[in-house]
């Protein structure tokens, strides 16, 4: 039997004792949801081969990677596209938990005939157990109470910024830029790149319940979050700048208990929507400059923070290349 979905995968290093308990909870957990589902983990990971077959969860070693070893968004989608057959991809992060609602709503979704892009709200859960090690989950059965009862104990809603899983049919997204994985930028373009194509980007937050297991930001260079590193810039600029980071304010419909609804344009909503018109209606630099003229207007003290900072930088620059000359 095909899959109706594909979740797919790029873990961290199995080398942190914590990042590997949560990752080990998440490719355990995506397997209880059933035979509709097959499970991707693609990389060469410290310990993924080992995990992957032992969890029973396909394996694709192979990524193509940017100049600081980081694999690339592009092939991993590349990958997981070759490596399936299933009418639906989801790409997931290594540290959530899913319950069988996901697959509802991709149900749901699939049967309006549109293409798609699903989205949604995470809710925090910390993993850490009294004595401070990392909670080991069985998902015996009755795992799906257990992990809801879990979340309602101690779970908190995650304000609605960033993506942690998305969702579409298998021929979406076949075109993207290189984005280094595990950095700021590549899903807000995820969302903006479906907006643009005039996809339905359904927050499905009220529909689906995603679990993110806590954990630090240890395994990155220095520490560092990950829209501090230089690989974070890199992947807005790719994305075409600062105005294409489009969050979940920016979906078109919402999923909920009573089906599949257009979000009302009214308040805030209207004037984000004329805001991003030019972007998501116009192409090339005619959709660019009108984007920033619109910037521009919407926020003011931000676009002129913005100017002040690109003349500061061009004037340091300037004044670098001069120092540079007269040492030579």
């Amino acid at each position: 039997m095909t899959p109706f979905l594909t979740i797919f995968t790029t873990p961290k290093p199995f080398t942190n004792p914590h990042i590997a308990v949560i990752q080990r909870n998440a490719l355990r957990n995506w397997t209880r949801l059933g035979a509709e589902v097959q499970v991707l983990a693609i990389g060469e990971e410290a310990g993924l081969a080992e995990a992957a077959q032992e969890l029973g969860v396909g394996f694709v070693p192979q990524v193509q990677r940017n100049a600081q070893g980081t694999p690339l968004v592009s092939d991993i989608f590349r990958q997981a596209r070759c490596s399936s057959e299933s009418p639906f991809l989801a790409y997931v992060n290594a540290d959530m938990l899913l319950l069988p609602d996901i697959l509802q709503a991709t149900r749901t979704l699939s049967q309006t005939g549109a293409n798609f892009l699903m989205v949604g709200q995470r809710w925090d859960l910390d993993m850490l157990q009294a004595d401070g090690s990392t909670q080991e989950l069985p998902f015996q059965q009755g795992w799906e109470q257990a992990l809801r009862d879990l979340v309602r104990q101690r779970g908190q809603l995650h304000p609605p910024a960033g993506s942690d899983y998305f969702i579409f049919p298998r021929q979406g997204f076949v075109q993207m830029p290189d984005f280094a994985i595990g950095r700021a930028g590549w899903d807000n373009w995820m969302i903006y790149a479906a907006r643009k194509q005039g996809w339905r980007v359904v927050d499905a937050t009220q529909a689906v319940q995603v679990i993110h297991q806590n954990h630090d930001y240890s395994h990155l260079p220095g520490g560092q979050p990950h829209y501090r590193l230089p690989e974070t810039h890199e992947n807005v600029r790719l994305a075409g700048g600062r105005n294409t980071v489009f969050t979940l304010q920016d979906a078109s419909h919402t999923l909920a208990g009573d089906g599949l609804r257009p979000i009302p344009l009214t308040g805030k909503k209207r004037l984000r929507e004329m805001e991003t018109w030019p972007l998501r209606k116009l192409g090339g630099k005619a959709g660019l400059i009108l984007g920033e003229a619109a910037f521009a207007i919407f926020h003011p003290v931000k676009a002129w923070g913005k100017l002040r900072g690109l003349v500061q930088y061009q004037v340091r620059k300037r004044l670098g290349g001069r120092a540079g000359k007269q040492h030579e």
